[in-house]
C-alpha cells in the first residue's frame, strides 16, 4: 500500500502535492499549539504564543538550525498553499471581528459620543504622527527606492497607530471588565482605532497601487461604493436573513452557506477593486446584523476552527517572511528602537494622558492605555498587506513583526502592574438585579 502511494504521487501532481502541504500543516499546528500552551503558562494570550512559532518556524531559528529540513517542508510549491490558505482565515478572522463590534453594553449610552471619540483620536494621532515622524527620518535608510517618502512615512504611521482590538476584547471579558467604564471606552475606542487604520491602508494601497491618481481615484470611489452598498442594502437584506435564524432557534447548513458567502464574495470583490480581501470581509462583519444572539451563534460555529486551523497558517507565512538577522547591526538597532519608542509612546502615553483628561484616576489611565498600546495579530495583517504590495522591505516587516511582539507581550503586565486585582474590582458596576436587592 506504502510503495503504491509513493508511486501515485510520482505521477499525480495533486497528490505529490498534498503530500508536501500536509506535513506543513502538521508541523505549523503543533508548534503553534506547544508555543500558545507556554504564553498562557507565561499569563499572556494564546496569540502571542501563535505569533512566536511563526517568527520561529522562519529563517529566524528553523531556517538557521536545520536550512535543508525547512526548505523541505516549506518548499516554493507549498508557500503559494499557505497563502491561500492564509488569505481565507484572515478574511474569515476579519469578518468575525467586524461582526463583534458592536460594543455599547449594558449602560453603554452613559458614555455619550465624546469619551470614546477623544480615546480613539488619542490613541491614531500620537502614534500617528510619531510613527510618520519617524518614518521621514528614516526613509532614506528602510524605504524602497519605488515607495515615496510621504508614502512610507503614512505606511509606519499607520501601521503604529493600530491597537489589538481583538485581543483587547478579548482581556477585558475574561476579567469581567466589558460592560465597566473603561471596558466599555477601551472597547468602542479600539474599534474606531482599527477601522480608522484599516480606511488608511485602503488609500495608501490605493495610492501605491495605482497608475496615476486617475487610477487611484477609480480604485478609492469603488471602495466607498463598496462600504456603501453592503452597510446599506446588503446590511437590510442580512437582517431579514438574521430573524429568520433566530426563529430558527440555530444556524442551519442552509443559513451558513449564506455566512460563509458573504465574507468570501467581499473579499473577492475588494481584491478585484485593487484593495485586499481583509477590507471586504471587515466590511461584510460589520454589514451582518447586531443582535447578540444571531452574532453569538456565527462565532461559536466559526471562530474555532478559524483561529486553530487558519490563523497558525498566517503566523507562519508571516514568519517565513521575517527575517530577524537583518536587523543586525548599529542603524538597523537604531532604527528598530526609534520605531518601537515611537509606537510605544505615542499609544501608550497618548491614550493614558487622553484618559486622565477625561477624569479618570492614574491608575485606569495607563491600564487602558497598556491595553491599547497592544498590537497583536492586526498589526501583523497590515504590514503583510504593505509587503505583498511592495510598500515596504522585508527589514521594515521584520521590525514591525517585533514591535507586535513586544508591544502584545507588555500589554497585561503594564496593565496588572497599573490595576492589581484590588484596585480591578472597583471597577466593576453591580448589575441591575444587585443594585435592586441592596435597594431593596
Amino acid at each position: 500500500m506504502h510503495a503504491h502511494v509513493i508511486a501515485a504521487a510520482g505521477t499525480d501532481k495533486n497528490l505529490d502535492l498534498v503530500l508536501k502541504v500536509l506535513p506543513a500543516m502538521v508541523v505549523i499546528l503543533i508548534v503553534s499549539a506547544l508555543c500558545g500552551r507556554i504564553a498562557q503558562r507565561l499569563w499572556q494570550p494564546r496569540v502571542l504564543g501563535e505569533m512566536v512559532a511563526g517568527i520561529l518556524l522562519g529563517p529566524t531559528l528553523f531556517g538557521w538550525l536545520w536550512p535543508d529540513a525547512q526548505a523541505k517542508i516549506f518548499s516554493p510549491e507549498v508557500k503559494p498553499i499557505l497563502y491561500v490558505l492564509s488569505t481565507i482565515g484572515l478574511t474569515f478572522y476579519m469578518f468575525l471581528v467586524g461582526a463583534g463590534m458592536d460594543h455599547g453594553g449594558e449602560g453603554g449610552e452613559k458614555l455619550g459620543v465624546l469619551r470614546p471619540a477623544v480615546l480613539a483620536l488619542s490613541g491614531i494621532l500620537p502614534a500617528m504622527v510619531l510613527g510618520a515622524g519617524t518614518g521621514l527620518l528614516l526613509w532614506e535608510t528602510l524605504s524602497r527606492d519605488d515607495v515615496g517618502r510621504w508614502l512610507f512615512a503614512a505606511f509606519i504611521g499607520g501601521a503604529l497607530c493600530i491597537t489589538a482590538f481583538p485581543m483587547l476584547a478579548r482581556i477585558l471579558y475574561e476579567r469581567d471588565l466589558q460592560n465597566t467604564r473603561i471596558g466599555r471606552l477601551s472597547l468602542m475606542a479600539g474599534g474606531v482605532d482599527d477601522a480608522m487604520a484599516w480606511c488608511l491602508l485602503a488609500v495608501l494601497s490605493a495610492v501605491h497601487l495605482g497608475s496615476g491618481l486617475g487610477s487611484a481615484a477609480k480604485t478609492i470611489g469603488l471602495s466607498v461604493v463598496f462600504v456603501l452598498v453592503m452597510l446599506t442594502v446588503v446590511a437590510r437584506g442580512l437582517k431579514i436573513f438574521g430573524r429568520r435564524v433566530l426563529a430558527a432557534g440555530q444556524v442551519s447548513n442552509g443559513a451558513m452557506y449564506v455566512i460563509v458567502l458573504v465574507p468570501l464574495t467581499a473579499g473577492w470583490l475588494t481584491d478585484w477593486i485593487g484593495i485586499y480581501s481583509v477590507f471586504g470581509g471587515f466590511i461584510a462583519g460589520l454589514a451582518m446584523p447586531r443582535d447578540p444572539a444571531f452574532r453569538q451563534m456565527v462565532h461559536g460555529r466559526m471562530m474555532d476552527v478559524v483561529s486553530t486551523l487558519l490563523l497558525p497558517v498566517f503566523f507562519t507565512f508571516s514568519g517565513l517572511n521575517t527575517e530577524l538577522s537583518g536587523l543586525g547591526g548599529g542603524t538597523m538597532l537604531l532604527s528598530f528602537a526609534a520605531i518601537l519608542a515611537a509606537g510605544f509612546a505615542g499609544k501608550y502615553f497618548g491614550c493614558a494622558f487622553a484618559m486622565r483628561g477625561l477624569g479618570f484616576g492614574w491608575r485606569e489611565s495607563y491600564a487602558v492605555g497598556s491595553l491599547m498600546n497592544a498590537r497583536g495579530l492586526m498589526i501583523l495583517i497590515f504590514i503583510n498587506i504593505g509587503l505583498a504590495q511592495g510598500m515596504i522591505t522585508h527589514q521594515v516587516f521584520a521590525m514591525l513583526v517585533m514591535v507586535a511582539v513586544i508591544t502584545t507581550a507588555t500589554a497585561l503586565p503594564l496593565y496588572l502592574l497599573a490595576l492589581p486585582k484590588k484596585y480591578e474590582e472597583s471597577q466593576r458596576e453591580p448589575r441591575s438585579d444587585e443594585r435592586e436587592l441592596a435597594a431593596a
